[in-house]
């Protein structure tokens, strides 16, 4: 049972330490942080390197001791580090690429009322920073929570995960593990994540100058566009063009304009994380079945944007014959994300979440297959296997009903498609800070309908949902206080 006292003095705390939490995010969301390998600045990037600086300055403003693990991961906490009666908060300060259709600055950390407005803001600078305020909120008034806390900060969970495999291969971690990178209560389980491309064997012809959409392989492409020579098609293709179809939804439409000697044909989608694509509409479906209900393509370049047009017609590998569901993780996804033309072939990226009782070899034998037979070759680039943390354990049963008494509700552990730090750390779950419950606030009229989601357009923070998690987040570790961390799974 909750303390009803003690919840009491928390919520106090978090209303007078809000407006300096709201600064702190700001501080972090303003800078561009997409991790980058390329770059000279290593690991990651000199704008992850200035986030991972900034973040452990936020820390040691607040009195803790910080840790720099090369700039992989950094570490906010106590200095003599008790690693088997530890909980571990992991929190990422990497976002993904921008994208198209902002209304705000991606990087202004707007306010309006309590909507917080920037990429990386919900994901995961926000909980990051929350998190802080946590450990501080237990430290100042004294909880008993019986473990010894910290909270470590990455710069690669969007592009790889490359620091995690750095750091657990030469650093401890803790005793027992918590992401605050998902939905309440409790998630014990992730999908594999498959992510591949698909290159076309032939080339487009020398009429196609442009053919491509999405900017990362776990975002849902919300423009795709497609650019041929003028004298490629005739007068009455291009009067076929100007009339083309358009969708008849608010967050896709089709636009064709006369550019010189180039005829620029654009589609819009509405964005969205590959893991969870209901509601979402993929750009380059929305271009490929354009273009193909006219005639402009030659019989080659119409073969190959039909074979896109096939691999982005549904979001669960249907045409691949890869689909799959079971009872711990739910149906298998599939989405084609990123499209280039690469010295005029072809390639497709795709983002596969695959269901925790699948198996990894045998979806990509089936991709080799299916794509082998449209005249393209698959390659996988990574197979990240499903992680999983036995739901038997005493912690997830105590975080969870103290998460359902605290709301009213009666949610159940969970699995999901989302990929987490949990796949790379031993002993670890996902707990929050998502999945509160929505009020609805006149200034979210600000933002256009498809607009505010974690990979989208006008990624939004609710920072008042945010303190009212932190508050949950506190009461469950406090209920935490007699749990062995290391009882067996």
């Amino acid at each position: 049972m909750v303390d009803k006292a003690i919840y009491e003095q928390v919520h106090q705390w978090m209303e007078a330490h809000k407006e300096n939490m709201i600064n702190d995010i700001q501080r972090i969301v303003r800078i561009p942080s997409i991790s980058n390998t390329l770059e000279e600045v290593k690991p990651f990037g000199a704008a992850c390197r200035q986030a991972m600086d900034e973040m452990l300055q936020i820390g040691r403003e607040h009195g803790f001791y910080t840790e720099n693990y090369e700039y992989y991961v950094g570490s906010i906490g106590e200095k003599e580090k008790k690693w088997d009666d530890m909980i571990g908060f992991w929190n990422h300060l990497d976002v993904v690429p921008v994208g198209e259709g902002w209304d705000f600055d991606p990087f202004g950390a707007e306010l309006k009322g309590d909507l917080l407005i920037g990429r990386g803001s919900q994901d995961n600078k926000g909980p990051a920073i929350g998190m802080l305020y946590v450990m501080e909120c237990i430290r100042d008034l004294k909880l008993p929570v019986g473990h010894q806390l910290c909270l470590f900060v990455g710069s690669d969970e969007e592009r790889g995960m490359a620091d995690l495999e750095y750091y657990t291969k030469n650093y401890p971690t803790p005793a027992l593990s918590m992401i605050a990178d998902c939905g309440f209560p409790v998630c014990y389980g992730e999908k594999g994540i498959i992510e591949g491309k698909t290159v076309s064997l032939g080339t487009m012809s020398e009429s196609v100058l442009e053919f491509y959409g999405g900017s990362a392989g776990n975002i849902i492409p919300d423009k795709a566009v497609l650019v041929v020579k003028k004298d490629s098609i005739t007068e009455k293709q291009l009067e076929e063009l100007k009339g083309l179809k358009q969708p008849s939804t608010e967050e896709s439409l089709i636009r064709v304009e006369k550019k010189e000697d180039q005829i620029v044909i654009t589609a819009k989608g509405s964005g969205g994380h590959s893991a969870f694509p209901e509601g979402s509409t993929n750009a380059i479906q929305v271009l490929c079945k354009a273009v193909l209900s006219t005639k402009i393509l030659g019989e080659n370049d119409r073969k190959i944007v039909e074979a896109v047009c096939e691999g982005t017609s549904d979001n669960y590998g249907k045409a691949f014959g890869i689909q799959y569901e079971d009872i711990e993780s739910g149906r298998l996804t599939c989405v084609g994300t990123v499209l280039r033309l690469k010295e005029n072939h072809a390639e497709l990226t795709f983002n596969i979440r695959y269901s925790i009782t699948a198996k990894g070899c045998e979806i990509t034998e089936k991709l080799i297959n299916y794509w082998n037979g449209k005249g393209f070759k698959w390659k996988t680039d990574r197979d990240s296997a499903p992680s999983f943390f036995d739901p038997s354990h005493p912690a997830i049963g105590a975080l969870t009903e103290t998460y359902n008494e605290l709301t009213d509700r009666s949610l159940k552990p969970y699995t999901m498609g989302g990929g987490t730090y949990a796949r790379k750390l031993p002993r670890a779950f996902g707990f929050g800070i998502g999945n509160m419950p929505k009020v609805k606030k006149e200034e979210s009229s600000c933002l256009r309908p498809g607009h505010g989601n974690a990979h989208g357009a006008d990624e939004v923070l609710d920072c008042e949902r945010l303190s009212k998690a932190l508050e949950i987040y506190v009461m469950g570790l406090l209920a935490l206080k007699d749990v062995k961390l290391l009882a067996e799974k």
